[in-house]
């Protein structure tokens, strides 16, 4: 498969290791060009481009980059992707840390993700934002496994859900239906699944546990 990666830090870079090793065809870009990728680029066989570059003929398209940054990127940006591709989103918004204070989430009340779909024009599907990156290398496990993590996938596009879960279980993890993006709050930071190492079950109980209260730390 194709895969695009936007954003090479924590998440973006240990995607393109494991999914490299996978046997997957991947183009990886970040804020400071390609030149500064030279390295995960040797390391991985993943091939570096530009922003603009990424999703060129992308069947899955990964948007890992800081949450206030996504109006920043460029129009077009799915002009030459594959026809019915899907966008991972793995964004999160930490007003106080580092975004500031955004209004669509904040007055409007929309979910992190659905704020980053209407700037990208395309739908999104929400996966990989309470993972910690470490997780990608160190805990996959063989389909059955006891100890096998699940992770919860929120996204409105059925075709790309499966895509993306069916990608996420290669990667070595089970994964459970969050529901909608507008459901996706229940995966947003500070809810019970976030961060969560645990199985099926217990991810389900987590989502199902999550308040639609925007946790005051995470308020601008």
């Amino acid at each position: 498969m194709k895969i695009g990666i936007i954003g090479a830090g924590n998440i973006g870079g240990n995607l393109t290791r494991r999914l490299t090793a996978l046997g997957h065809e991947v183009s990886v870009a970040n804020s400071r060009g390609p030149e500064t990728l030279a390295a995960l680029a040797e390391e991985t066989g993943a091939t570096p481009v530009t922003v603009a570059q990424a999703a060129r003929g992308a069947e899955i398209v990964v948007v890992t980059i800081p949450f206030k940054k996504v109006p920043d990127l460029p129009a077009g940006l799915f002009d030459e992707a594959a026809e019915g591709f899907a966008v991972i989103d793995t964004g999160n918004y930490y007003p106080r840390q580092r975004d500031g204070r955004i209004a669509g989430v904040e007055d409007e009340g929309l979910t992190e993700s659905r704020w980053t779909e209407r700037h990208l024009g395309h739908p999104v599907i929400k996966a990989f934002n309470g993972t910690y990156a470490q997780d990608i290398l160190d805990r996959h496990r063989p389909a059955g496994a006891a100890d096998r993590m699940a992770l919860p996938v929120a996204g409105d596009d059925a075709t790309a859900k499966k895509a993306v879960r069916a990608l996420i279980e290669e990667l070595g993890f089970d994964t459970v239906d969050a529901g909608g993006l507008d459901d996706s709050w229940r995966q947003q930071p500070d809810t019970p699944v976030y961060g969560l190492r645990e199985g099926v079950d217990a991810v389900t109980k987590a989502l199902a546990e999550a308040s639609p209260t925007r946790p005051e730390a995470f308020r601008g």
